[in-house]
C-alpha cells in the first residue's frame, strides 16, 4: 500500500493512495488552514469507522443476518500536550434490522478483536457501544435478555 501526498499551499495537501482517489486535507483556521480538507486527526476516525463498518457489515453478511442500515460515530478524547494522541475513542454502532443483539455484539468484538487493521493500529482504548434498533444494549446483551416478557422481569 502506497500513498503520495502533495503540498498545495499553506496547510492544505492532497492525499492520493492506490485506489486512485483524492482526499483534501487541511488544518484548523485558527491554525493558519483554509478549510480545504479534513483534518488529519479526523481522517484517523473516519479509518477507523470506515474499517470496523466493512467489518461488521460483512461479518453480519457471512452470518445471514438481515440489516437495513449501519452507520457508526466515532468520539475521541486525545490528550493535552503534544503528541495530542488520541487516547480514548467510543465508537457508537447504530444499526436498524431484524438483527439478534448477540449476533451484533459478536461482529462487532470480532471487528475489534480480530480484523479491524485501524483498530490494532491505534494505542487508544477504544470502547464499543451498540443502538440496536433505536434502543442501547450494553455489552453481553443477549437475545434473551432483550427481550421485555415476564421472565426476564422476574
Amino acid at each position: 500500500m502506497q500513498v503520495t501526498t502533495t503540498w498545495k499551499g499553506k496547510r492544505h495537501f492532497e492525499s492520493v493512495g492506490d485506489s486512485g482517489i483524492t482526499v483534501n486535507i487541511d488544518a484548523r483556521r485558527e491554525d493558519g488552514g483554509e478549510g480545504q480538507g479534513n483534518r488529519p486527526m479526523e481522517l484517523v476516525l473516519m479509518g477507523l469507522t470506515g474499517c470496523t463498518g466493512i467489518d461488521v457489515a460483512m461479518i453480519l453478511e457471512r452470518m445471514r443476518v438481515p440489516v437495513e442500515s449501519l452507520h457508526i460515530e466515532a468520539k475521541g478524547e486525545r490528550r493535552d500536550e503534544h503528541p495530542k494522541a488520541f487516547t480514548e475513542i467510543h465508537l457508537t454502532y447504530h444499526i436498524t434490522g431484524n438483527a439478534p443483539v448477540d449476533k451484533v455484539w459478536r461482529a462487532i468484538s470480532l471487528s475489534q478483536d480480530k480484523y479491524c487493521s485501524a483498530s490494532a493500529s491505534l494505542s487508544a482504548e477504544i470502547i464499543p457501544h451498540l443502538v440496536l434498533n433505536g434502543e442501547t444494549m450494553p455489552p453481553g446483551t443477549t437475545a434473551a435478555s432483550s427481550t421485555n416478557d415476564e421472565s426476564t422481569t422476574l
